[in-house]
């Protein structure tokens, strides 16, 4: 009863948040490093706001069994029969569970693929990963459909944020690449026609656990 009453709790705040957006109030730059002030509400509800906006699909999670449960209705839904995943953490999440559709597939074959994250920036609603994740380069670009599990701690207000603990973790040897995802790949260069899904994936989905990852 707890856990059902805290997780509708927070869903209650991202639904208001979702339906009455408030806008960035504008910043007073004296005695301040930043341009952007952080808002005192919680760093989820602004993600969720900023996400949704760019055409993400966010779904919170009170803790991993409900993220599974959640993922696996998803799965069965859309009638995904092929999910790519390669990173180990995950795996050994998933093996618990038999998944609909979750295999070993091939990248180029997938109807979805998942991966983890280093940051969710809630200002922006973007994702950051790195080449140096299991997921490299490409896997969160190339397949169909990005779904992204990610837990509370990982969230940041900032990009700066986000940069800072990349910056303390790797020393001088960064990654060789920092992707700031920020929902499906669109465009409107064609007659300035929005249109979603040309160089990259067509949906992105967030999984968001309310508990602390093993960050390393």
């Amino acid at each position: 009863m707890k856990v059902s009453s805290s997780k509708e709790k927070i869903l209650k705040k991202i639904r208001e948040a979702l339906s009455n957006p408030v806008p960035l109030p504008f910043p007073k730059s004296e005695g301040t490093n930043s341009v952007f002030q952080q808002q005192a509400e919680d760093l989820e509800i602004i993600f969720a706001e900023e996400f949704t906006k760019l055409l993400g699909k966010f779904a919170f999670c009170v803790n991993e069994t409900d993220m599974k449960l959640q993922l696996q209705q998803l799965i069965i839904e859309k009638k995904w029969d092929n999910i790519f995943c390669r990173e180990d953490d995950l795996l050994k999440i998933f093996e618990e569970n038999k998944f609909a559709g979750f295999n070993k597939s091939t990248l180029k074959d997938c109807d979805a693929a998942i991966t983890s994250c280093k940051y969710l920036i809630a200002r922006t609603g973007s994702i950051v990963m790195t080449s140096e994740q299991q997921s490299g380069r490409t896997v969160s670009a190339y397949a169909p459909v990005h779904i992204c599990i990610a837990y509370v701690n990982q969230l940041v207000y900032e990009t700066r944020d986000a940069l800072k603990l990349l910056k303390k973790e790797y020393g001088n040897n960064l990654p060789s690449l920092i992707t700031f995802a920020a929902g499906p790949s669109r465009t409107a260069d064609i007659e300035k026609t929005l249109v979603v899904g040309v160089h990259g994936p067509k949906e992105v989905y967030l999984f968001l656990i309310d508990e602390a990852a093993q960050l390393a």
